[in-house]
């Protein structure tokens, strides 16, 4: 008799990919970074169960270390009094050589750091892509909505054309 699989393997929890898209509207990408999550107690568990939010997130650094602020990791549901804080900063892992990169460059007019997309890596560990980005006018994001509405368009027509 075979036995339905009520557990989840690490192969199950390699599509845990959460965007921050409202980064990509605002900002423009100049250089993307995949850096390592300093996590405490059970957020590693709801991250698992994709309870995150990166919607206000922000980089900053203190102390010649790099954080990010604004990413709300949920209080896991079956936690006990061993829950984590959802809205704290947390502590970015990067070689020192970007490090240097990233706080001299940060330290330009109108360039910030923003938190891109949280995801689990094929050993289970959570890693964040950080982009070095400048922000948008509203004038470039009406030209940002028209190119990507124009390219929709074309890979409609294209899909169309295949058929």
């Amino acid at each position: 008799m075979l036995y339905k699989k009520n557990y989840k393997t690490m192969a199950d929890y390699k599509n845990i990919n959460i965007r921050n898209k409202r980064a990509t509207f605002d900002y423009e990408i100049i250089e993307q970074y995949t850096a390592g999550v300093v996590l405490v107690g059970t957020e590693i568990k709801s991250i698992r169960m994709s309870k995150v939010s990166m919607v206000d997130s922000y980089c900053y650094f203190s102390e010649g270390e790099l954080w990010i602020r604004g990413v709300n990791i949920a209080e896991y549901s079956w936690g006990t009094c061993n829950n984590h804080i959802p809205k704290r900063d947390r502590k970015l892992l990067l070689t020192a050589k970007e490090l240097a990169k990233l706080e001299r460059a940060s330290q330009d007019k109108g360039l910030t750091i923003v938190g891109l997309r949280l995801f689990l890596n094929e050993r289970g560990l959570a890693k964040i892509v950080i982009g070095l980005a400048r922000g948008r006018k509203s004038f470039d994001k009406r030209e940002y909505i028209k190119a990507n509405d124009a390219k929709r368009e074309m890979d409609q027509a294209m899909k169309r054309f295949k058929k």
